[in-house]
């Protein structure tokens, strides 16, 4: 499916909160005011065709999401002037991807958030989350 009517990030311009920042041939990088409280500058990097996840990309939005995120990056250094960056996709329901069409987040880090040094993995790895199977 290239297009869902009722998906957010194939209709960006159609919530009020969400911001397009900037745009190539074939992506937008989004940043939503909702986000913004705790997030400073956070935003996704979204493909303008609708894939459920980063696995159907075609080799062209692989190549404009690259170029959106240096993009992004100059504009959040000079911006928020971050002191470094998580980067990451969520695919499937498991992974807490929430909306079902492929994006990038994009997040700065600062070293006064209080979860500075805690990086994508740091959730993963508490022993709280270890599968069942494994403990056996």
């Amino acid at each position: 499916m290239a297009y869902d009517k009722s998906c957010p990030f194939c209709n960006p311009e159609k919530d009020i909160e969400q911001n397009i920042v900037f745009e190539n041939k074939s992506c937008y990088f989004l940043q939503h005011n909702n986000q913004q409280a705790v997030l400073e500058g956070c935003g996704v990097i979204v493909p303008k065709k609708h894939h459920s996840d980063a696995f159907a990309l075609t080799k062209k939005e692989w190549n404009d999401t690259y170029e959106l995120l240096q993009k992004a990056k100059k504009y959040l250094d000079e911006k928020y002037a971050p002191d470094g960056y998580t980067l990451g996709w969520n695919i499937g329901e498991v992974s807490n991807q929430t909306i079902l069409h492929s994006h990038l987040h994009v997040i700065p880090r600062y070293n006064d958030e209080p979860l500075a040094g805690k990086g994508v993995r740091y959730w993963l790895k508490q022993p709280e989350n270890k599968r069942k199977l494994l403990q056996e």
